[in-house]
């Protein structure tokens, strides 16, 4: 079985002017709710082994494996657990999860409380990009009703002794806030600065007790798995052998009809541009294939499969990230694109380590003089030297923003380098002809300084 039939969009029309927030009433009569009634009667050990076995990888970037992830949490209990829910969302390109909350919020409220009793979560946080301000208010009422029938509270979890609590939690627009463990320092109410590892989340995460972090999309996928019998081999049936299930791709750019599509992992690039109405304004030229961290595909990779790990070994990037698609036509200019994106990174550094808040800055400055038409062929030598030197692939950064502006960086050059080359020649060889003097011993040294 391929993806037949929408998933996580089954209740969002793909007409625009069909859609509407799906509110508590109409979820349930929809089939919302009963994966929760389900997880209730399973152990924690069981709703964790059937996540794992699903294959699910994690929806905002990383792409590891949730059970996996669940599973690291310690058994035995000590204190609270904690869930944090990433819907921060500030990959440039991204935005599917704010698609998820408009439109049907509870199918993400009933992930988190399969979730938490997964996990023996006790309060959850919904950290949410502080400019979503309409997806803000969209979930307070959504857990609202939540809290009225039983979800949440200290009622108990539809009238059992597990109780959970939840909560919203705006930040304040910064990017570095999308790495985890930023994000716990922001929601502990700090400069959002992320954390040396390990400890890790699962040990040590908000307030310094075990945490489960999740992006909105990956507990989408979850009352999906949980509520079939055969949730595991069903979920298995669509995408590939290593990149599972179905797939929100937002796609943006030189597009006739932009937007959130929903399709199986493993499709390829092209096919993800005719779902999207195809190119508008010229051919394919390049494509930005999980928001600008990722780095970018060239014209010749129309067939690479947008799976966690086709783009990452043929198509050079690192990797599927959130599948946030900036497509570009023919008459795009790479440059103009890679300041853009660098320039990003150097006003969103934190500036904690300095390989990226100089490192980032400095290539920055590179790109503007480029772009001003004083570029030198050095320049691009230097920025490659500059993208080699930063992020925690090379080990001298705490996260990988720094990561993201190398790749962006090398991908860019070293797929249209002709284009960068065109903008920086080489300086001209200028004639010097060297005369020499007459013999005068001017100075007590003589002629031999002539």
């Amino acid at each position: 079985m391929a993806f037949t039939e929408p998933v996580l969009t089954k209740r969002i029309p793909l007409d625009p002017n069909q859609r509407h927030t799906v509110w508590y009433d109409e979820y349930v009569a929809t089939g919302g709710y009963a994966a929760l009634k389900k997880a209730m009667d399973l152990k924690s050990d069981e709703i964790i082994k059937i996540v794992t076995d699903s294959g699910l990888r994690g929806r905002g970037g990383a792409g590891f494996s949730a059970g996996q992830k669940w599973s690291f949490i310690p058994k035995e209990k000590k204190g609270p657990h904690y869930l944090a829910v990433n819907a921060d969302e500030s990959e440039p390109g991204t935005f599917k999860d704010r698609y998820l909350i408009d439109y049907d919020p509870h199918q993400m409220l009933e992930g988190i409380a399969i979730a938490a009793k997964a996990t023996h979560c006790d309060i959850a946080y919904i950290y949410i990009r502080g400019e979503y301000h309409r997806q803000a208010k969209v979930l307070e009422r959504a857990i609202k009703e939540a809290y009225e029938h039983g979800i949440f509270g200290q009622k108990g979890m539809l009238g059992t002794d597990f109780k959970l609590e939840c909560y919203v939690h705006r930040g304040a627009g910064a990017y570095i806030c999308g790495e985890e463990t930023g994000l716990l320092e922001s929601l502990e109410g700090k400069r959002g600065w992320p954390r040396n590892k390990p400890p890790f989340p699962a040990i040590a995460g908000a307030f310094a007790r075990p945490t489960v972090i999740n992006n909105v999309e990956t507990l989408c996928c979850i009352p999906w798995i949980i509520g079939r019998d055969d949730g595991p081999a069903w979920f298995k049936s669509m995408g590939t052998k290593s990149s599972p299930g179905p797939k929100l791709y937002g796609m943006s750019g030189h597009l006739n009809k932009p937007g959130v599509y929903e399709d199986e992992l493993g499709i390829t690039l092209e096919r993800s541009i005719e779902i999207a109405g195809g190119m508008k304004g010229g051919k394919y030229k390049a494509a930005i294939c999980g928001g600008i961290s990722m780095g970018v595909l060239g014209p010749n990779q129309l067939d690479i499969k947008l799976d966690f790990d086709d783009v990452r070994f043929r198509g050079g990037c690192l990797g599927l990230g959130t599948a946030g698609m900036i497509v570009m036509n023919e008459h795009s200019d790479m440059v103009a694109a890679l300041r853009n994106c660098v320039r990003f990174y150097a006003h969103e550094s934190c500036g904690q380590c300095t390989p990226c808040r100089e490192g980032s800055g400095w290539m920055a400055k590179i790109l503007n003089r480029i772009m001003d038409g004083m570029g030198r062929r050095q320049d691009l030598d230097m920025l490659l030297e500059l993208e080699k030197t930063q992020g925690i692939m090379p080990g001298t950064t705490i996260c990988g923003l720094a990561d993201g502006t190398a790749w962006a960086t090398r991908t860019f050059i070293n797929k249209f380098y002709d284009e960068f080359a065109a903008r920086c020649p080489e300086e001209p060889l200028v004639p010097v002809t060297i005369k020499r003097g007459r013999l005068h011993p001017a100075t007590p040294m003589g002629s031999n300084t002539r």
